[in-house]
């Protein structure tokens, strides 16, 4: 009668095992996230979909050639995360499209700076002297705030980031300033005293910017924080947050140091310091 009690003990254990591991198959059924990004962004996003295989997440990358398309993509479900935007360009696009999108995280920031052929630090730029800057609303909103950190313009004290020229309120230098699009703005160079450069463009015209860059914005710059945006009734998902928290993680900051050169500034604050 023991054995028979052992015997139908054993059955139940393997059969409750059994059970418990296929429960924890099904748990575990890995998980696909589509995430929408540009060119420039895939050196890093192929480590996390690396680290992420190992939590059973696949990772599909889907590249886009504009700053557009990623936001609509995400707001009809074409994919399921993006990478690409500042939060300040990511405010203003949601806002003017009407989009019901909401940040997931913090990733980066890519450094726009001021360069110069011909002087080697800002003070030295003479009065009456020409800048070229971006003309792009948001652009130029974050060339002026560059401008004002590195003492060479004064702006309101209401500043939002946004804005034209017409907003510098001091100008000791009585400079003028040539607003053009941000992809010839190292074009000018040889032209201008100084010239105001999108990070991207800079590498792309052969600048290392932490090196090149007279003046450079550092992780202070909060507005130019990066982020992973998600559709905002699915930001709270688990298999998003584990995704951020992969990102987030010292061997992928390490990663963007050495990829880049130092040109980009790994930037994991929490999403109230940008207004979220």
């Amino acid at each position: 009668m023991k054995k028979f009690i052992i015997v139908i003990t054993l059955i139940l254990a393997a059969i409750l095992t059994g059970c418990s591991q296929e429960g924890e198959a099904e748990t575990k059924e890995k998980q696909v996230v589509k995430v929408g990004l540009n060119g420039s962004g895939v050196p890093i996003w192929e480590k996390i979909k690396e680290k992420a295989a190992e939590e059973n997440i696949e990772i599909e990358l889907v590249e886009f050639a504009d700053y557009v398309r990623p936001n609509i993509a995400l707001a009809d479900g074409d994919i399921d995360l993006n990478a690409f935007q500042t939060v300040s360009y990511f405010d203003a696009f949601i806002k003017e499209r009407n989009l019901d999108l909401a940040p997931v995280g913090t990733t980066l920031i890519a450094p726009m700076g001021i360069y110069s052929d011909k002087y080697e630090d800002v003070s030295n730029i003479p009065e009456g002297s020409s800048i070229a800057l971006p003309k792009e609303a948001t652009n130029m909103g974050r060339a002026l705030l560059l401008l004002e950190k590195s003492g060479l313009i004064g702006l309101p004290e209401d500043f939002d980031g946004n804005g034209s020229i017409d907003k510098i309120e001091e100008n000791p230098k009585n400079l003028t300033f040539e607003p053009i699009v941000a992809a010839q703005t190292p074009r000018v160079l040889p032209d201008v005293a100084a010239s105001i450069i999108n990070n991207g463009v800079a590498v792309e015209a052969g600048f290392v910017p932490v090196d090149d860059a007279i003046f450079i914005e550092d992780d202070t710059a909060q507005p130019y924080i990066n982020i992973i945006a998600a559709r905002a009734d699915e930001a709270d998902k688990e298999v998003y947050q584990t995704i951020v928290d992969l990102y987030q993680e010292e061997d992928v900051a390490n990663h963007i140091r050495d990829v880049y050169n130092d040109s980009l500034i790994p930037t994991f604050v929490p999403l109230e310091k940008i207004g979220w």
